[in-house]
């Protein structure tokens, strides 16, 4: 007897119209595993862009806000099972409470929203709500990130003494938020970004990436959050220094006028018995050295890799998998704790995805550094 089809998962969108990038990204990265089908969305705050946008895509059902969809899609016997967020940060929380209200399940884009004001009133929302929470940290979707993170559970590297981690890049190094450029437009701006500038926008992701692999806990950091472009109101560079529980220290640079830099996130991890080095522009090699021996190099489906890296690979050995396979991961797990809530079953063995307590986490993040950096760097507990 053949086994029952399973149709995809419903999905919506909010935000992710004409023009955005991020939003192209969560479609792709969605229906990469044929999980998941796009059937609805207010994919833009103006009602004729969200409804050319959603006539483009071809959308059975366009709304022309997100309260409206998620009013009308929790009354419909085929609505929306879930639904990515994809707007700018301060346009996360309004739409993420109002489906997680309705027993719809979440899957929003980092940080988690502009303010920690906003972030407790979602996390009190979704605490009520039988529905899942998502976040989009998608760096941790790589194989080979997986493939660290296993490592270091394992005690390959013995107690964890330092963690490096750097995310720069150099789009910002002119002001391009006033030439034009509407992703620069938001991220440069504190009413839709929030206080933190590149702290926000990539600093959470290194936050996230170093606190994922390492599995350490930070307890306090120092930050000198600099602007270097006159009249940006937000900070472009940031110096981090961390602490971790257990001893363990930390330095975590974040930077969007660095010249030569793409999107360079970097992660290195020391402990007693050796260190482990991965870089997302080179996301199929993992370097691993014990102390005292040649270095190794392993790459995503080669010797040596591990089940947890082996899960979330889709292609042999020698093809690249990249960006939209990591960010198709993150849709793959949330798929199959999606599924397992609606069985009643528990979370299959080996899933992970961000949470709603990362996301916390990287909202606590901005708001220290901010602090800090206020206080000349001064130590700031977490």
């Amino acid at each position: 007897m053949s086994a029952p089809i399973r149709e995809p998962i419903r999905l919506g969108m909010v935000g992710g119209g004409a023009g955005a990038f991020i939003g192209a990204v969560h479609r792709i990265a969605a229906r990469l595993d044929g999980q998941f089908q796009l059937v609805a969305g207010a994919l833009s705050a103006t009602p004729e862009k969200a409804r050319a946008s959603a006539a483009e895509l071809g959308l059975p059902r366009a709304y022309d806000d997100y309260t409206a969809m998620a009013k009308s899609e929790a009354r419909r016997r085929d609505g929306i099972e879930a639904v990515a967020i994809v707007t700018p940060n301060h346009m996360h929380a309004g739409p993420a409470i109002e489906f997680l209200k309705r027993g719809i399940h979440v899957i929003c884009d980092k940080p988690l929203t502009a303010t920690i004001a906003e972030a407790k009133k979602l996390a009190r929302v979704a605490e009520r709500s039988n529905a899942l929470f998502i976040l989009t940290h998608n760096y941790t979707g790589y194989s080979l990130v997986r493939q660290a993170r296993a490592m270091v559970e394992a005690g390959e590297l013995g107690r964890i003494r330092l963690v490096q981690v750097e995310y720069v890049q150099d789009w910002l190094t002119e002001a391009a938020e006033k030439h034009g450029s509407k992703q620069a437009e938001w991220r440069t701006d504190p009413a839709r970004s929030g206080a933190g500038g590149a702290t926000g926008d990539i600093g959470t992701h290194a936050y996230n990436l170093a606190c994922f692999v390492s599995g350490l806990t930070p307890e306090a950091l120092a930050a000198e959050l600099s602007t270097f472009v006159p009249g940006r109101p937000l900070d472009d560079n940031a110096h981090v220094l961390l602490r971790f529980a257990g001893g363990a220290r930390g330095m975590l640079w974040a930077s969007q006028v660095a010249p030569g830099n793409e999107n360079g996130l970097r992660l290195r991890v020391y402990g007693e018995k050796g260190g482990l080095e991965w870089a997302q522009e080179n996301p199929n090699q993992l370097w691993f050295t014990p102390f005292g021996q040649p270095r190794r190099l392993l790459t995503r489906g080669g010797a040596g890799v591990g089940e947890a890296a082996a899960r979330v690979t889709r292609t042999p050995p020698g093809h690249p998998e990249g960006y939209l396979e990591g960010f198709a991961n993150i849709y793959a797990e949330a798929a199959r704790a999606i599924r397992a809530r609606q069985a009643g079953e528990a979370l299959p063995e080996g899933v992970i995805y961000p949470t709603l307590a990362d996301g916390l986490a990287g909202m606590r993040f901005i708001e220290a550094c901010v602090q800090s950096s206020r206080r000349n760097a001064a130590w700031v507990t977490l």
